[in-house]
């Protein structure tokens, strides 16, 4: 198989994901926080790790602000949920995931506000239309830093600056980016990032990561046990335990320490460096194929790791099924979990069809894909 599905989760894994995994199973295989004893122990001290390499990717000074969730899905809701209030008033844009605009739009039930604000149709934002949408009473503005359709890359930056200076708390959905490109908390004022970590932090499905940047309160979504104050019946309201009620899932959080340790070994600019090259050339050569119609920016450097594309009269989905049964190319066909980013790129009656490379891609992968479709569309 040729996987050009990376945005949906990364394949392959680095080889010390799978065996840290393994130990983690064999060896340490307790549970984390909850017991005296020296598999305990060890569980614990492998979390805490995975924190402080967090925590140094993104640049936050105190890694017990890196909560640890169970997939970008969770980080979202936590975070959005969490700062928000009745009478407040929320702003993101028309490229989100679900994950982002489902969140939202459940919290108008509860008296909360939002705007949706318009991108344009290569995915890009005009940042000046995000501050004309803010409020008096607007806490929050959260917005994806790279389109999981268009690949568009969001100013975040220029973002997180203007938030700083409106005092209006700005989040981040880095589930395609996290692990690509540079994100300094800091330096980009971002008081929280969710990511998940089986995409671009190379880790195990069922991780994700939620990161704090701001010292505004955050609700705790759930309660039980957290192995700490006991003897207490309210959930403790400190940082990483307020935020972490239930066993922590061991396995997949030692998987993910290994996959940020390869990313800060190797290095974000190595990593988006590889994967531009693969997509110029994709984009470059697919061009010469009349049928095909690409979405998303023209300047490579307004992209990254995604590309959609449509073949004139042929189905997304059928266009998917081939590749994969005819070609072993696996891709992504429909509408992503982001509907409102389709009718902002003009395919919300037909999908597209999401090709999307990894650090394991290689040029071959790309020969391989245009010259599938080369000859689907030959032939239709």
């Amino acid at each position: 198989m040729i996987y050009l599905d990376n945005a949906a989760t990364t394949y392959p894994k680095p080889e010390t994901v799978y065996d840290e995994v393994m130990r983690a199973m064999k060896e340490y295989g307790a549970n984390p926080g909850r017991g005296s004893h020296a598999m305990a122990i060890e569980g614990a001290r492998i979390i805490y790790e995975t924190r402080e390499n967090l925590a140094k990717l993104f640049n936050i000074d105190d890694p017990m602000r890196v909560i640890l969730t169970f997939n970008a899905t969770d980080s979202l809701n936590q975070g959005i949920k969490g700062v928000l209030n009745p009478g407040d008033h929320v702003i993101t844009t028309t490229m989100e995931h679900n994950s982002v605009l489902r969140p939202v739009k459940e919290l108008e039930k509860y008296g909360i506000k939002n705007t949706i604000v318009h991108c344009n149709s290569d995915g890009s934002i005009n940042v000046e239309k995000l501050e004309e949408a803010i409020k008096i009473n607007t806490k929050l503005i959260v917005t994806t830093h790279v389109s999981n359709l268009s690949g568009t890359i969001l100013p975040i930056e220029k973002i997180g600056s203007m938030c700083k200076r409106r005092n209006v708390l700005y989040m981040v959905d880095a589930s395609q980016s996290a692990g690509v490109l540079d994100i300094d908390m800091k330096k980009h004022n971002i008081d929280l990032l969710a990511a998940p970590g089986h995409k671009g932090l190379l880790g195990p499905q069922g991780t994700g990561i939620l990161i704090i940047n701001c010292d505004d309160e955050i609700k705790h979504l759930k309660e039980g046990g957290t192995g700490s104050e006991s003897s207490n019946i309210y959930q403790p309201d400190f940082y990483p335990d307020k935020l972490e009620a239930g066993t922590h899932n061991l396995p997949g959080i030692a998987g993910l320490n290994e996959g940020v340790k390869y990313i800060l070994n190797k290095g974000t600019k190595s990593i988006y460096s590889h994967e531009k090259k693969l997509l110029e050339m994709f984009i470059k050569e697919i061009k010469n194929i009349s049928k095909i119609k690409i979405y998303g920016p023209e300047d490579i450097e307004q992209r990254c790791g995604v590309v959609s594309v449509n073949l004139e009269s042929v189905d997304s989905s059928e266009l998917a099924f081939m590749l994969d049964t005819e070609y072993g190319i696996a891709v992504r066909p429909g509408l992503h979990c982001a509907p409102l980013a389709h009718k902002t790129i003009g395919t919300e009656n037909i999908g597209a069809v999401r090709f999307s490379v990894g650090p394991f891609n290689e040029m071959t992968d790309i020969k391989a894909a245009v010259k599938a479709l080369k000859e689907i569309a030959e032939n239709n």
